[in-house]
């Protein structure tokens, strides 16, 4: 039976974070390790101070590093060196586990050896609005799939789509191709995968690996965050230019549209077309962020460390 770790970047951890732990170690799958990439660790001290928490799981590594030296990509394969797991699983802090099989799953489509990499699917939580319910049920179906070099020509970019909030990485195939992208501001789990469709492996979604992970993000949030979005893509032309994401995202918010028409929620309709008008206005600067003067790069940028 494959070894598995689970590896989190983490920085400025809640009470969230502990739920986490607490269902990663609920899991049908044995975990060897937990594997914690903490940013400034006056942050991770606060939240565990005067309790036993990390005590309790003997399975739980931390590794401490400095705000200036996290790398989206880098630090992540930073965690990968403290594991010799054949699997790892990698996750973010906010991503809650919908039951003890998640991890399991993710493993199921890891036996088949042309598949690099499985994720997990993102359900919005009660307390999301009915504009966020839909976008994940429009990024992340019920119906798994596994996707190929054969799906480019219908799927466009969607074939490159994974996501490391939750998602299962082959070790030996990991090591093949290099592992993440050493530097970038968004994007390396799927600048990653489509390393991987590339060298002739797949990508699997595990419609059944549930886990939950929504926000409710303001309209200057959303931009800042598709700036990075479109940065990131400038960056790596090699994998975004021939397959451009624009029209996935007019489908996206078409779809919603007709979707509150629906529901009787047409009061709503303004406030999507005015978040959507500034997640595009964020990614067209992004796409474009060569030609700003930098003093406006980094007002625009989620990231500022990304820049020093």
């Amino acid at each position: 039976m494959d070894t598995v770790d689970v590896i989190i970047p983490v920085y400025k951890p809640d009470h969230k974070f502990l739920t986490l732990i607490e269902r990663l170690e609920r899991q049908s799958v044995s975990i060897n390790r937990i594997i914690i990439i903490n940013t400034e660790q006056k942050y991770f001290d606060r939240l565990f101070y005067g309790t036993s928490f990390l005590e309790e799981y003997h399975n739980i590594v931390v590794r401490h590093i400095a705000k200036r030296e996290f790398d989206h990509g880098r630090t992540r394969n930073y965690g990968v060196r403290y594991s010799e797991a054949d699997v790892f699983v990698m996750m973010t802090q906010d991503a809650i586990p919908a039951d003890e099989h998640v991890v399991e799953e993710l493993l199921a489509r890891l036996r088949d050896e042309r598949v690099a990499v499985s994720y997990a699917r993102q359900l919005a939580d009660e307390n999301s609005s009915e504009a966020e319910k839909y976008t994940r049920n429009f990024n992340y179906p019920a119906q798994s799939v596994i996707k190929t070099k054969a799906d480019l020509e219908r799927l466009g970019i969607k074939t490159f789509f994974c996501s490391n909030v939750c998602a299962a990485y082959n070790r030996r195939i990991f090591d093949e191709l290099g592992g993440f992208v050493k530097r970038t501001i968004f994007n390396e789990d799927m600048i990653y995968a489509a390393k991987a469709v590339e060298a002739g492996y797949g990508i699997a979604y595990a419609a059944e690996a549930g886990v939950y992970h929504s926000h409710s993000y303001t309209c200057a949030q959303q931009f800042h965050r598709n700036f990075d979005l479109g940065v990131s893509q400038a960056e790596h032309p090699e994998v975004f230019a021939a397959y451009p994401s624009e029209g996935e995202g007019a489908r996206l918010v078409k779809g919603l549209i007709r979707h509150l028409r629906e529901q009787g929620m047409r009061r709503r309709i303004p406030y999507v077309i005015a978040q959507s008008a500034c997640k595009y206005a964020g990614y067209l600067c992004g796409r474009n962020y060569r030609r700003l003067p930098m003093k406006l790069v980094l007002a625009m940028s989620d990231n500022k460390t990304y820049w020093s």
